[in-house]
């Protein structure tokens, strides 16, 4: 059982909970056992580069055409409700307990871990004042722990400001956030787990693992809780 796990049930004996998705009560559970089997987990048969729906496990045509920086992609849920409620309470409600059962969530789904270490993906200096954490270090500090890797949290800065991603179209994206990254350290032979709560398009993520590579990294994987497909 995860350290997550042993103690918010330890805490649920004091301070019996509501479950946070439909408010029935649900002792131990941030999420009560019935929201818990409707759960949007994400079902294959996926691409591994960008977990999008491909014909079988091999890479999909997109990922054949023009090959993103990142090598792998691991998530969770589909992006869709409740688990859209889930992230949003920990982004901009600031439950922060939620994150641990997303690291939960993702740990499930992460095998033959072969990687030298995690990184959230940074936010901007703007964006921690305003929300005053990063959801992306909250997921990955339990994650790291659960699997003994070491959690990179300072070396690398989201140095643009951009505008925010999910308010421009598909194609203004990538373009949008060129260059808003930056790495402090050398990271030549390393495998990397980049750690966020949610991949849309992938072109935060791409430019991101552009940016890992370009400082030696030799693989990049995302671990994400969630994955938005098209609709």
């Amino acid at each position: 059982m995860s350290i997550y796990r042993t103690t918010i049930q330890s805490l649920a004996r004091l301070l019996p909970q509501d479950c946070f998705v439909c408010g029935q009560s649900s002792g131990d559970r941030l999420v009560c056992a019935a929201c818990e089997a409707e759960l949007p987990h994400l079902a294959g048969p996926l691409c591994p580069v960008c977990a999008l729906p491909a014909a079988e496990e091999t890479r999909c045509g997109a990922c054949q055409h023009a090959p993103p920086h990142f090598d792998a992609t691991t998530a969770a849920f589909r992006y869709a409700f409740p688990v859209e409620h889930i992230v949003q309470g920990l982004k901009y409600r600031h439950r922060l307990p939620l994150a641990g059962w997303l690291a939960d969530a993702l740990i499930d789904r992460v095998t033959a871990v072969a990687v030298d270490c995690m990184i959230p993906l940074p936010l901007s200096a703007q964006r921690m004042r305003e929300r005053g954490f990063n959801q992306a270090q909250e997921i990955a500090r339990p994650l790291a722990q659960q699997l003994g890797l070491p959690l990179v949290s300072d070396a690398c800065a989201r140095v643009l400001d951009t505008t925010p991603q999910a308010s421009l179209p598909w194609k203004a994206r990538q373009a949008n956030i060129r260059n808003a990254f930056e790495c402090r350290i050398d990271l030549s032979g390393k495998a990397i787990a980049v750690v966020d709560d949610v991949m849309t398009t992938g072109a935060t993520l791409n430019e991101f693992a552009r940016t890992l590579k370009l400082h030696g990294a030799a693989r990049v994987e995302n671990w994400v809780a969630a994955r938005t497909l098209p609709n």
